[in-house]
Order: structure tokens, then C-alpha cells, then sequence
């Protein structure tokens, strides 16, 4: 066990997780974060500190860097209280399509961009995390840049296609997939009020992360990622903390 901390100790560790506040980018669907001060540190007649601050916290489950479970869009299935430990740390792939995403905000990714992937660094193991790099957090903390609406209203992100999605789940066999926008499927596809990728994701009982951050630091393969959250009794979704390490 010594040797093993040594090991990961010597490794590099990259946050991949925003931090969440009021007024953070958040799906419209929801009404943005509250939180209200309960208690302070005083200072007593005789100049010590007394007293704790605690804060009480108002928010969606989907805030900022966040988990859905399967439950958050199909009945049934598991709450993020049911997925185990061992589904939260994963090795560690990264799609980076953000050549494509720099000439057009709703590009999804293709098969072909998969197999290219593949042709470079091998096929994809059973049992990963994907993570869909588009450098869309480089918009952050800006509401109207990762939104991107346009004159009408509708949306303009990038996001997965079911082509790779089901190759992944299906064929590769992966646990999770996490990306940096707010949402699976692109932002015009939302826009029509279609979140059929997100209900597919889910609907294979498998997890997704979604406003994940800071990809650009982790290599395409070789890592390993740490995605945790909170252990709410039939919870349908909770702000993450997710980390790679390599």
C-alpha cells in the first residue's frame, strides 16, 4: 500500500471540476444557486474565536460539474446513491474534437473521428471513461458564451452523436462518458427540445458527467479519473468532484 501511495504521489493530478456559485452556467431549465450565511466566527469578550461559519446551500442536482445518474432520466433505474465505489475510478480516455468545434459550434463528433482516435492510440478497453474534449470551457463562467444562442433563441454547442455513443456503450463497452457543455446533445438539438442522446446514455444504466473542465491538461490515454459526489438516498443527480491523475 506504501509503494502504491508513492506511485500516485509521483503522478500529476488534474482538477477537472469547476467551481459551482451563483451565477454560474447552468441549463435554463433551472432557476440559478442561493446560499445564505446560518453562522459566523465571532470573537468572545476575551479576543478568541467563537462560534463556526456554515453556509445553507439552494441549488438543482444538476449544478456546475455534476453527475446523472441513470435515474435522472429513466424510472427504474439506478439513483446515485446505487452506483458503487468501483465505478468511480475509471481509466481515462479523451476525445478531442475541438479542431472541428473552432469552424462550427454544432459539430458532433463522428464515427470517423472514433476511428481515427483509435488509429492512434488503439482501441478503446471495456470499463473506460470518455471524456468529450471541445474546449467549450474555455467559455466559462459566462451564461451567454456557453450557450451561444443566436438572434432566435436556439442554442449553439457542440456535442456526441448516437453513432459513437453506441459504438461506445454497445461495442466498447464503456461505464461513463463526461463532457464540458451543459448538456449530451448538441445545443440546436436541445434547442428543439430533443435530449434523446442524454435519455440513451442513461437509458444503458451507465452514468455521464456533465461541465467537466480542464482536459486540455490530460493526455488522450493513459490516465485514470476519480468522479465522486454525494451519497443522497435516491438522489437524481449532485454537483461532482472529478479528478485525472497520470
Amino acid at each position: 500500500m506504501e509503494k502504491l501511495l508513492a506511485t500516485l504521489h509521483a503522478a500529476t493530478w488534474v482538477d477537472l471540476t469547476h467551481a459551482f456559485h451563483e451565477g454560474i452556467p447552468h441549463s435554463p431549465a433551472f432557476q440559478p444557486e442561493s446560499r445564505s450565511v446560518v453562522s459566523t466566527i465571532e470573537r468572545g469578550p476575551d479576543g478568541r474565536p467563537t462560534g463556526f461559519l456554515s453556509h445553507e446551500y439552494h441549488h438543482v442536482g444538476q449544478w456546475g460539474t455534476h453527475v446523472d445518474p441513470p435515474s435522472h432520466f429513466v424510472p427504474g433505474l439506478r439513483h446515485q446513491d446505487e452506483i458503487p465505489v468501483t465505478e468511480m475510478i475509471l481509466p481515462l480516455a479523451v476525445l478531442d474534437i475541438t479542431s472541428h468545434v473552432d469552424g462550427d459550434a454544432d459539430y458532433a463528433i463522428t464515427l470517423a473521428d472514433l476511428e481515427a482516435w483509435e488509429g492512434t492510440h488503439g482501441r478503446i478497453p471495456p470499463g473506460s471513461f470518455i471524456a468529450l474534449r471541445t474546449g467549450w470551457s474555455t467559455r466559462w463562467p459566462s451564461q451567454q458564451r456557453m450557450m451561444n444562442a443566436d438572434s432566435s433563441g436556439a442554442f449553439h454547442y457542440p456535442g456526441w452523436s448516437q453513432e459513437v455513443l453506441s459504438t461506445l456503450f454497445e461495442d466498447r463497452g464503456i461505464t461513463a462518458c463526461g463532457h464540458e457543455t451543459t448538456d449530451t446533445d448538441t445545443g440546436a438539438a436541445v434547442s428543439r427540445g430533443d435530449s434523446s442522446l442524454e435519455r440513451y446514455v442513461l437509458g444503458t444504466d451507465h452514468y455521464q458527467i456533465e461541465l467537466l473542465t480542464n482536459l486540455e491538461l490530460v493526455p488522450a490515454t493513459g490516465a485514470l479519473i476519480v468522479a465522486t459526489w454525494p451519497k443522497a438516498l435516491h438522489g437524481s443527480g449532485f454537483p461532482a468532484r472529478v479528478f485525472a491523475i497520470y
